[in-house]
């Protein structure tokens, strides 16, 4: 392990599985995509543009020589477009042994809404991923040592929740609803894997976060609906303070393949404010952890996306 990276080489038995990896078409989700690839991991690419998740899976397979890797299209932030995507994959019995759900938008300038009328941020970071994994829960439960892995943000940190105005409709502003999408994320990691654990299932919950990595979700996120004029020195200060993409998706990686991995933990970088370095063990907040927290964001992801959880 060198320059923030894991290798996923290191956990034995764990090739020739198969993951999915929302977002999985560029950025950490591609890269994680690529190692898990090398390492002879059979990878779904989920991507809302086919275009962009046929290329992803093009370069991977000329990266990858013998490579097994296909495109799964899904909207994470248009629900019927999640059902339809797990419909297919249950539909085809496909023997799922991870779920990365890394997709994700940041900091939209103005409130905009997901299909369904949610907002989007919390739309698509969490909601759209509650409903996934909770559709693909049967093919993961069924596969000895099978994971989710949910990739949240240092943001989490700062973040609030109100489950009264968890769409922003009091008020919005762009930075509070995205850190109260990760904080979301993080709450849904531990209250998944505190439910697992309730079932004696041996399917994991893991958090991951990268810490400040370099890649484009610094400025797709602030460029929706045209120009920001925050989206330039926001993708200034990722390339100047950011890690790698590679580098970045080490949490992502050591989350989804670390034998000594516990449900309900995190991985992220080991370095100053864990905003890079080395992958390793780091701490939920204290409200992520908070169970009463836990079970009123998982009845409302219930009542807002109509998807309930086998246990």
């Amino acid at each position: 392990m060198a320059n923030g990276e894991w290798d996923p080489g290191t956990a034995e038995g764990l090739s020739r599985r198969t993951a999915l990896v929302t977002g999985g078409n560029g950025g950490l989700g591609y890269q994680a995509a690529l190692r898990l690839a090398v390492h002879g991991w059979r990878v779904l690419v989920g991507s809302r543009d086919a275009g962009r998740g046929a290329a992803a899976v093009a370069a991977i397979r000329a990266l990858v020589p013998g490579a097994s890797a296909g495109v799964v299209g899904v909207d994470l932030a248009d629900l019927s477009s999640v059902r339809a995507a797990a419909s297919g994959l249950v539909r085809d019995d496909v023997e799922l042994d991870l779920l990365v759900n890394n997709a994700g938008v940041m900091a939209v300038p103005s409130r905009r809404l997901t299909a369904q009328g949610l907002e989007l941020q919390i739309g698509t970071n969490h909601f759209g991923h509650f409903a996934l994994t909770g559709l693909l829960m049967p093919l993961l439960l069924r596969r000895a040592g099978s994971r989710v892995v949910t990739v949240t943000s240092v943001a989490h940190r700062w973040g609030r929740l109100d489950l009264a105005d968890l769409h922003c409709r009091r008020r919005y502003s762009p930075w509070r609803a995205y850190g109260a999408s990760k904080l979301a994320n993080a709450v849904f990691t531990v209250e998944l894997g505190r439910r697992l654990a309730l079932t004696g299932a041996g399917t994991l919950s893991i958090g991951a976060h990268p810490g400040i990595a370099a890649t484009n979700l610094g400025t797709a996120g602030p460029m929706l609906g045209g120009r920001s004029l925050f989206a330039a020195p926001t993708a200034w200060g990722m390339r100047r303070v950011g890690q790698s993409p590679v580098a970045g998706c080490g949490p992502i990686l050591r989350a989804a393949t670390d034998p000594d991995a516990v449900g309900g933990s995190c991985y992220g970088p080991q370095g100053m404010a864990e905003l890079r370095g080395e992958p390793g063990p780091v701490s939920f907040r204290r409200l992520a952890c908070a169970e009463r927290l836990g079970q009123g964001l998982w009845s409302e992801s219930e009542r807002l996306t109509g998807v309930t959880y086998p246990f």
